[in-house]
C-alpha cells in the first residue's frame, strides 16, 4: 500500500513538472512576406525557404529567452509583389503581434510596408529590396542587410565605361520603385562616365512584348542594354533582343535579372551570354558561410535556389540575436539591439550604419557562361 503511495506522489511530481514546462514554453512568430504567386513566385519561395530553414534550426537549439523556452513559428504572407498586398500582409502581421519581420522582396512593396511596421512598432529586416529609398524616412524598425541600388547601378555602370569601354547605351525600366531606381543610378553613373545615353524606354513588370520597345532602340545603335526590373521580363527581352538581330549588345541588370531562372526564361537565346548582372553580397563561394549552407539548401529544397534565400535566413537569425541579447522577446525591448548588431552571418559579417543599412556592403558582378549564372570578381 505504502508503495502505490509513493508512486502515485511521484506520478504526480511528473505531472506538475510537465505543466510547469508547457506553461515555460512561449511561442513566437517571426513574419515573412514576399510574392509567393504571380510571375515573381520563384524569387519568393527562395526568400520563404530561407526564413523557414533559420526557424526549423533555431527551434533545434532549445533557446531560453526571459526564463521561457521559445518555439519559433514562421507566418508567412504573399504579397504578389503588389504594393497594396505588401501593406494589407503588413498589417496583417501587425494583428497578428509577430515579434518581427523578415522582408519584403520588392522595394515597391517594402518602401509603404515599411511605415505600417514602424507604426505598429515591430522591426524588419530585408535581404532583397535594394531602392535607397527604403531607409531615408529614418524608421528606428527598418533594417537592409543587402547593398542597395545605389552600389548596384554605379558598379555596373564603371565595369561598362573601364572594363568594356561601352560608349551608348539605351536604358529600359518597369516603373516600379526598385527598375526606376536602379536604372536612374546606372544612367546617372554612366553619364558621369562619359558613356551617351542614346535612348530611354519604359515598360511594366506585366509585360511580355518588347519588339516596339527593342526596335526603337536598335534604330540607335546602342553598345549596351540597361534594363531595370525582373527577371519575367529579362528573359523574354533577351529572346526577343535575338529575334531581332541584336547578338552583340551587352545586356546590364540589377539583382532582379540576377537569377538561375533567366537561363530558362530566356530559353536558349545565345543573347544570354551577354547578360552583365549586379548581386549585393558576395557570391555563395565567397560568403563567409555559404557554401556549407548551400549544400544544407540544395538537400531541402532542391533546384528552388534563386538569390536572397542567404539573406533571409541571416535576417531570421539575425532578429533572434537581438532578442538574446535583450534577453525579450518584446519588439519595443530588443528592437534598440538591432542597430547594435555585431553578428557572423552565412552572407556577412553584419553590422548597421545609423540609417539601417549595411556597413561595407559587397556587390558581385555575374555573367551567364554556357547558361550557368558565374561570378565575376
Amino acid at each position: 500500500m505504502q508503495m502505490k503511495v509513493k508512486l502515485t506522489a511521484v506520478a504526480a511530481l511528473a505531472m506538475l513538472a510537465g505543466a510547469a514546462s508547457a506553461q515555460d514554453t512561449q511561442t513566437v512568430k517571426i513574419g515573412h512576406v514576399a510574392p509567393t504567386s504571380g510571375p515573381q513566385a520563384h524569387y519568393g519561395k527562395d526568400n520563404e525557404n530561407g526564413a523557414r530553414m533559420a526557424v526549423e534550426e533555431l527551434n533545434t537549439q532549445n533557446i531560453v529567452i526571459g526564463g521561457k523556452k521559445i518555439r519559433w513559428e514562421m507566418q508567412g504572407e504573399d504579397d504578389a509583389a503588389d504594393p497594396k498586398q505588401g501593406t494589407a500582409a503588413a498589417q496583417k502581421l501587425c494583428d497578428a503581434k509577430v515579434a518581427g519581420v523578415v522582408g519584403h522582396l520588392n522595394s515597391g512593396t517594402t518602401i509603404p510596408a515599411s511605415k505600417v511596421y514602424n507604426d505598429c512598432g515591430i522591426p524588419m529586416i530585408t535581404g532583397a529590396a535594394t531602392n535607397p529609398n527604403l531607409t531615408k524616412p529614418g524608421y528606428k524598425t527598418t533594417y537592409r542587410i543587402i547593398a542597395n541600388d545605389n552600389a548596384l547601378g554605379a558598379g555596373l555602370a564603371y565595369y561598362a565605361a573601364d572594363t568594356l569601354k561601352l560608349k551608348k547605351v539605351a536604358i529600359i525600366d518597369d516603373r516600379t520603385a526598385y527598375g526606376q531606381g536602379v536604372a536612374d543610378v546606372f544612367k546617372n553613373t554612366a553619364k558621369q562616365k562619359g558613356i551617351e545615353i542614346v535612348d530611354e524606354q519604359f515598360t511594366t513588370d506585366k509585360a511580355t512584348d518588347f519588339m516596339a520597345i527593342l526596335t526603337a532602340i536598335k534604330s540607335k545603335n546602342p553598345d549596351g542594354i540597361f534594363y531595370g526590373g525582373m527577371d519575367p521580363q529579362a528573359g523574354p527581352m533577351l529572346r526577343q533582343m535575338e529575334q531581332l538581330g541584336m547578338g552583340t549588345v551587352k545586356y546590364f541588370g540589377g539583382d532582379g535579372v540576377c537569377t538561375t531562372e533567366i537561363a530558362k526564361l530566356a530559353a536558349g537565346a545565345k543573347t544570354l551570354a551577354n547578360v552583365v548582372c549586379a548581386e549585393g553580397g558576395a557570391s555563395i563561394q565567397k560568403m563567409p558561410g555559404g557554401t556549407a549552407w548551400k549544400a544544407k539548401y540544395d538537400a531541402k529544397y532542391p533546384n528552388q535556389f534563386q538569390v536572397y534565400s542567404p539573406y533571409t535566413y541571416d535576417a531570421t537569425m539575425l532578429l533572434v540575436d537581438a532578442m538574446k541579447r535583450a534577453n525579450s522577446v518584446d519588439p519595443k525591448v530588443y528592437t534598440p539591439k538591432l542597430i547594435e548588431s555585431n553578428f557572423k552571418g552565412v552572407t556577412a559579417s553584419i553590422a548597421f550604419e545609423p540609417t539601417g543599412e549595411l556597413k561595407n556592403p559587397a556587390i558581385t558582378l555575374y555573367v551567364y557562361k554556357d547558361g550557368k549564372k558565374t561570378p565575376l570578381n
